[in-house]
């Protein structure tokens, strides 16, 4: 049986790769927490660090990825960036933010009517470019179980000047 492997044999194996993974993983992270520039004050914690990709498929089939959390190129950040969805109905623009573990009087919203700046005090930054002009003034949003949900109007486009003529 020289050329036949055991059936334990190929546990050790598959074990061994693991082992191998973790060990991997473990210096990329070690590699990755040195690599953060700023480092946190005496007595403060670092982290929690939270980064990721979001992928959706836009309104053309295509799919958007979008990074969030709170280690951009630059090193650790206090704030993070929470996962945004942006949904476009015929009326309005809804814009619904991951936000767990804030208080609702934390939330600051700004809107323009291109864009909607989402902050909660050193926990959460985002800046959210909108699909469409929106009327901020009339802006409606609620935050329940962790999630923001914002309601902004569509501002109305300017309909096409011009009359119809037919063709003979």
């Amino acid at each position: 049986m020289s050329g036949v492997k055991r059936f334990e044999d190929i546990f050790d194996e598959i074990e061994e790769m693991f082992e191998d993974i973790n060990r991997e993983f473990e210096r990329e992270f070690e590699s990755l927490i040195r690599g953060i520039n700023t480092a946190p004050a005496k007595g403060e914690k670092l982290g929690p660090i939270v980064y990721g990709w979001s992928v959706v498929i836009g309104p053309e089939g295509k799919p958007i990825v979008r990074q969030f959390g709170n280690l951009p190129r630059g090193g650790l950040i206090q704030e993070r960036e929470p996962l945004v969805d942006v949904n476009e109905t015929d009326n309005e623009v809804l814009v619904i933010a991951e936000m767990p573990g804030v208080d609702k009087s934390e939330i600051k919203l700004n809107a323009t009517e291109d864009t909607l700046e989402i902050k909660a005090e050193k926990k959460y930054y985002k800046l959210v470019e909108l699909p469409v002009k929106v009327i901020p003034d009339k802006a409606k949003a609620s935050y329940k179980n962790g999630v923001l949900e914002v309601r902004l109007t569509k501002k109305e486009q300017a309909k096409p000047s011009g009359v119809h003529i037919n063709v003979e």
